[in-house]
């Protein structure tokens, strides 16, 4: 008698949809986060000071993130599933509790560090438990709820933002996020095992360069408070010293960060720029559009934290518009994404710094530049990310696919931190209020604009398919 197959319902009744539900929750509060902070980010400098710190809360939240998320398999290898999410929990309730009673901007900060670790411990653990809690034929499934927290943040996150902020009472907003962590504990406790079910030898991990790489975004981030250019370039220069190194000793290292094959010119070092690029196309001009809808447009905290959400709901629309085309199609969608996502920007850099009322024959085209981009790097991300991991050398397969979160968090940390640098030599601090603010709005999409332009110089070779000769004489080399 032939088994059934195994569909949605078996994830989501009983015990697994406990489970489904603790993990999810881990996700959703990390991507929440990141929506409600952007959303409440013009009351809290309203509030504590701090202005050109601004783009430092997600830059130093994300650093935090990328390090913890690192550690996943460790914490998970030495406390087992259920403490290792209890205490990533915990870690993440700690540091919304920090945020919420934040009485200045270095407060804050603190508190967004701790915040991103134990967001990232509750961004990769959920992954790496699939395997422990499901049999195979629900892997996929469950990744798939997982991803799609990502469009859920995009509506909640600013909802729960802004309305806060509305009333006045943002404290809450970071606030409310203590019962879901403590929500989620419990279930943990309730269903996740206390102990490893599947052997495995945790990867070791490559604390030297992460180490490099969080100095490279604090350098950018401490050249940003400036406005002075000498100061900035300093900065920019340290960043570049220190990614040089950690390159150098990725390449050389025994654990890496990245398959050997990145930092070599052809098909693989193109992805990975293609795709740093364009992430920072989104994640680095998404932090200041709150800020910029309600100073230069008349929006409210809700209403703005809204349209700013609405380039990362344009990625979410490619994704899936794109997600199913191959060959010739798929190739099209990664080189198109550079060229919209170049219009977009420009458009963004002409409507955005002029003040207007907030009438929508000013939001319209404005809204309709801002999806453009999101929607571009939609279309070509599932592809690029899928060419990582075709090419990727024997025997990296897995690195190849923890990579591609690493550089996603890599380019929303190091876009923060240039994006601060852009709108404060723009005058967002100095000289401040309106006048400032539309030219740290010029400043910072004009140069950004510079991030798809390099991006079209990598299209031929990321579009470009290998030859089973191509890869086959890529891994003799190496």
């Amino acid at each position: 008698m032939s088994r059934a197959p195994i569909g949605w319902s078996a994830l989501l009744t009983g015990v697994n949809a406990v489970r489904t539900l603790a993990l999810v929750g881990g996700v959703a509060l990390h991507a929440v986060n990141l929506y409600i902070g952007t959303t409440i980010l013009p009351s809290v400098v309203r509030d504590i000071g701090g202005l050109e710190y601004y783009a430092w809360n997600t830059a130093l939240f994300v650093v935090a993130s990328i390090i913890s998320a690192a550690m996943a398999t460790q914490v998970l290898g030495k406390l087992g599933p259920r403490f290792a999410y209890v205490l990533g929990a915990l870690i993440f309730a700690a540091g919304s509790l920090a945020c919420a009673l934040a009485p200045s901007m270095p407060v804050m900060l603190a508190g967004r560090v701790v915040q991103g670790f134990g967001g990232g411990l509750l961004l990769a653990l959920p992954y790496a438990m699939i395997r422990l809690l499901y049999e195979e034929a629900l892997w996929s499934r469950a990744i798939g709820l997982l991803s799609g927290m990502w469009g859920v943040a995009t509506l909640v996150g600013p909802a729960i933002g802004g309305m806060f902020a509305q009333m006045g009472a943002w404290r809450w907003a970071f606030g409310a996020l203590i019962p879901a962590a403590a929500l989620f504990t419990v279930l943990a406790v309730c269903v996740i095992p206390r102990h490893n079910t599947v052997q495995s030898q945790p990867s070791q991990v490559a604390w030297t360069q992460l180490f490099l790489l969080a100095g490279a975004v604090f350098a950018v981030s401490a050249g940003s408070v400036s406005t002075q250019a000498a100061w900035n370039a300093a900065g920019v220069g340290a960043a570049v010293a220190l990614s040089a190194l950690l390159v150098i000793i990725d390449k050389r290292a025994i654990n890496r960060l990245l398959p050997r094959d990145a930092f070599r010119s052809g098909p693989m070092g193109a992805l990975y720029l293609a795709m740093g690029l364009l992430g920072m196309t989104v994640t680095s001009t998404e932090i200041f559009s709150p800020l910029f809808f309600q100073v230069l447009h008349a929006q409210t905290p809700l209403a703005s934290g809204y349209l700013a959400a609405i380039m990362s709901a344009g990625w979410t629309l490619g994704s899936l518009i794109s997600s199913s085309a191959t060959g010739v199609r798929a190739r099209l969608a990664i080189r198109i994404a550079p060229v919209l996502a170049l219009a977009g920007l420009v458009g963004m850099a002409v409507l955005m710094p002029s003040p207007s009322s907030g009438n929508w024959q000013v939001l319209a085209p404005l809204c309709i530049a801002m999806v453009a981009v999101g929607f571009a790097v939609g279309i070509a991300w599932p592809h690029l990310s899928t060419r990582v991991l075709q090419i990727a050398p024997q025997g990296e397969e897995d690195l190849a696919a923890s990579s591609i979160m690493t550089v996603e968090l890599f380019a929303t940390a190091m876009g923060a931190a240039l994006a601060g640098m852009a709108a404060n030599l723009g005058g967002l601090s100095s000289p401040g209020g309106v006048p400032g603010t539309a030219g740290a709005a010029q400043w910072l999409f004009a140069v950004f604009t510079m991030a798809p332009a390099l991006c079209m110089l990598t299209s031929r070779q990321t579009a470009t398919p290998d030859s089973p000769a191509t890869r086959q004489t890529a891994d003799s080399a190496a």
